[in-house]
């Protein structure tokens, strides 16, 4: 069992940076393929970006391409997503997530592992 704890998250202007991090129980975190999802009131939980297990390979949403970084430190146990030019339609609960099973854009939230509780982004007009 992996516990992931999302932490970074809170309220920003339009414009602005956060960056979100995920803390996770395991010593053995390079094992896993890392995402990050988001849901906004009212939509389905939608794919961010995901990185590969040793961090040479990211991918991302249409939507964050150029202004969202995720990364990974290994032997802290912990992943980042950076985000900058945050918009309002970026406001949501932001998930990160495990996965043993594969890893990108393609993969299928049902495949991904563990989750974390998710912390919330309000960016403000």
């Amino acid at each position: 069992q992996v516990r992931l704890v999302e932490t970074g998250g809170g309220l920003v202007q339009a414009g602005g940076s956060l960056r979100l991090s995920c803390a996770a129980s395991t010593r053995t975190l390079s094992l896993y393929n890392m995402g990050w999802f988001r849901q906004a009131p009212g939509k389905e939980r939608e794919f961010v970006a995901a990185i590969s297990r040793s961090g040479g390979s990211t991918y991302y949403a249409d939507s964050v391409k150029g202004r969202f970084t995720i990364s990974r430190d290994n032997a802290k146990n912990t992943v980042y997503l950076q985000m900058s030019s945050l918009k309002p339609e970026d406001t949501a609960v932001y998930y990160c997530a495990a996965s043993l099973r594969c890893t990108g854009s393609g993969c299928p939230q049902a495949l991904y592992d563990y989750w974390g509780q998710g912390t919330q982004v309000t960016v403000s007009s």
